[in-house]
């Protein structure tokens, strides 16, 4: 299972980015996903997530500024971060939390982070 981050870059306060995050592999179904982020010298910090059945879930941080959405058809999370300030500054990671069949027919559970995507957002 691999997860594939995009969307960051620079951003100026108040403005606009969008993240993407899709996950490839062979699995049943994805459960929860979500947008962690960790800026220098700060712990990981949950952003936003979203379980499968689209109940959501924000940092209080974020709450009114970041939307998290999923494409289940796509096996892909969004994060809509708008109204940016400096201190949304951070490398930006998703995860998934998904379900398979193994060669035994036996249910796996497992988590998988993805590669970071940065996103700066200057004053």
């Amino acid at each position: 299972v691999q997860l594939q981050a995009s969307g960051g870059g620079l951003a100026q306060a108040g403005g606009s980015l969008r993240l993407s995050c899709s996950v490839s592999g062979s699995i049943f179904s994805l459960t929860d996903m979500g947008w962690y982020r960790q800026a220098p010298g700060k712990e990981r910090e949950l952003v936003a997530s979203v379980t499968g059945g689209g109940s959501t879930n924000y940092a209080d941080s974020v709450k009114g500024r970041f939307t998290i959405s999923r494409d289940n058809a796509k096996n892909t999370v969004y994060l809509q971060m708008n109204s940016l300030k400096p201190e949304d500054t951070a490398v930006y990671y998703c995860s998934a939390d998904w379900r398979r069949l193994n060669s035994r027919s036996e249910w796996e559970v497992g988590r998988t982070g993805g590669q970071g995507t940065q996103v700066t957002v200057s004053s």
